[in-house]
């Protein structure tokens, strides 16, 4: 995991550092310079020009550039705020602008074709939401200091950093509390299959669809077997046992008080997932609202289970009755609902907010998800593209949380590995033409690339 501190963290690190400033700037000018060096493929020759402000991250940069005058590069410095519209030609342009505490908008220079180095990250790009105007630089690659920050993960900051690098300058960012997702971690978090095992062991329920909704339904159940569930059970109120799969099995709760059933056939299982699918009428949220406090089970809730929780008091209080780990999946406009107001710019923010209040994990869906858990702590990845843009990857989704709580895995490792999972899953299908039910069959292929 990679560290992710908001500016304002950040400035809190930096003033507790035990070095004077010098000494982070003459580290930071070292760890840019190196990068430069890379990207030039020598020294000897190159032009390199330094776009430096007038704060710390324009004295990183002009660092940066003293170190590489004395490795026989042609440097020029030219001053942020007089750089006009074009720079001089050379073959590395050294963004050292404006750095993650900017506000406002900026035009970048035109690098005339030469490849950006951004320095902390590209001038122009709000550190902590992203946000960036049409004339905010775009880097090739970014190096930026101690830990990542949120402006380098949420679009379009993410789009205009390029390739991002961590350089160690020997501050201690051991207290954040976001950390980025990586291959590894998840490796770590979840487990092996013990030699002496049943199916029972991580079976799971699925609670979901509904007549002319049952595809929701099945492409949940589906992937929490892909996904490492030793049994599914899937119940579609009111329906015919139809469970989509050989391997799923079907039952029939009453379209009526269907929550009664649910709760008792469901206690071999250890983990529920409520919601794809489901008919959005009173009988389904009154259904809901009489299980989600009486199942002693983790539960995974999703779309049209969200949509029964009503607003952020009613949710907060059925919520807050249950004994067992909850995860919830929204999307920017069932958040809007759950919390009474939009999505901020600050998604970390955003969800650390509402899993707060709610006291539930919560995984906030978009280009990167965010995941968050009431007492504060975030995980962000990275692995989801557009082709997950496509009707019906939500329900797996929530089927791979599912079969990550039946596991045993708690309840923010198991959304964060879902998630990621689910991207790299995404990653290995066709770039386009990509469809909800082609990622049940990658799921095996990117559970094993992992492990």
């Amino acid at each position: 995991m990679i560290p992710v501190l908001t500016p304002q963290e950040m400035a809190e690190v930096d003033r507790a550092a035990p070095e004077a400033v010098e000494a982070l700037i003459s580290r930071a000018g070292a760890a840019t310079a190196r990068t430069a060096i890379r990207l030039l493929g020598g020294t000897y020759g190159r032009r390199v020009v330094v776009v430096a402000g007038k704060g710390n991250n324009g004295a990183d940069g002009r660092d940066a550039g003293v170190r590489l005058a004395r490795q026989g590069v042609r440097v020029t410095v030219v001053d942020a705020s007089d750089a006009g519209d074009r720079l001089p030609t050379c073959d590395l342009v050294v963004d050292a602008a404006y750095g993650t505490g900017f506000r406002g908008g900026y035009r970048a220079p035109d690098p005339g074709g030469a490849p950006v180095l951004a320095v902390d990250i590209p001038s122009g790009v709000d550190g902590l939401t992203g946000e960036a105007g049409e004339g905010s630089a775009q880097a090739a690659v970014t190096v930026t200091f101690a830990a990542l920050k949120p402006g380098l993960l949420l679009n379009p900051g993410r789009e205009r950093a390029g390739s991002v690098e961590v350089a160690d300058i020997g501050l201690d960012v051991s207290g954040a509390k976001a950390v980025l997702v990586e291959p590894d971690d998840v490796a770590d978090w979840l487990p092996e299959r013990p030699v002496a095992t049943h199916k029972w062991k991580s079976a799971v329920w699925v609670a979901a669809g509904s007549p002319g909704m049952a595809g929701a339904a099945h492409l949940c159940a589906r992937a929490a077997m892909r996904a490492g569930a030793g049994a599914v059970r899937l119940g579609i109120p009111g329906s015919a046992p139809d469970p989509g799969a050989p391997e799923v099995v079907g039952r029939t709760p009453p379209r009526d008080g269907w929550d009664a059933y649910v709760l008792e056939d469901s206690l071999r299982s250890k983990a529920l997932v409520v919601g794809p699918g489901l008919p959005r009428t009173d009988a389904t949220r009154e259904a809901i609202l009489r299980l989600l406090p009486a199942s002693p089970l983790p539960v995974v809730l999703d779309a049209d289970g969200l949509y029964a929780l009503g607003q952020r008091s009613e949710a907060a209080r059925v919520l807050g009755a249950r004994s067992a780990p909850t995860v919830i999946t929204p999307h920017e406009g069932e958040y809007a609902r759950l919390a009474g107001s939009p999505v901020v710019a600050d998604r970390l923010g955003a969800a650390r907010d509402l899993a707060a209040g709610l006291r539930v994990t919560v995984l906030l869906k978009g280009s990167t998800t965010v995941v968050a858990s009431p007492d504060g702590q975030v995980m962000v990845v990275t692995t989801g593209d557009s082709r997950l843009a496509t009707a019906g990857s939500g329900d797996v989704l929530a089927g791979i949380v599912g079969a990550f709580l039946a596991m045993g895995v708690d309840a923010l490792h198991a959304a964060a590995a879902a998630a990621f999972v689910h991207g790299c899953a995404a990653r290995l299908g066709w770039r386009r033409g990509l469809v909800a039910g082609d990622l049940l069959d990658l799921l095996p292929a990117a559970l094993v690339q992992l492990a």
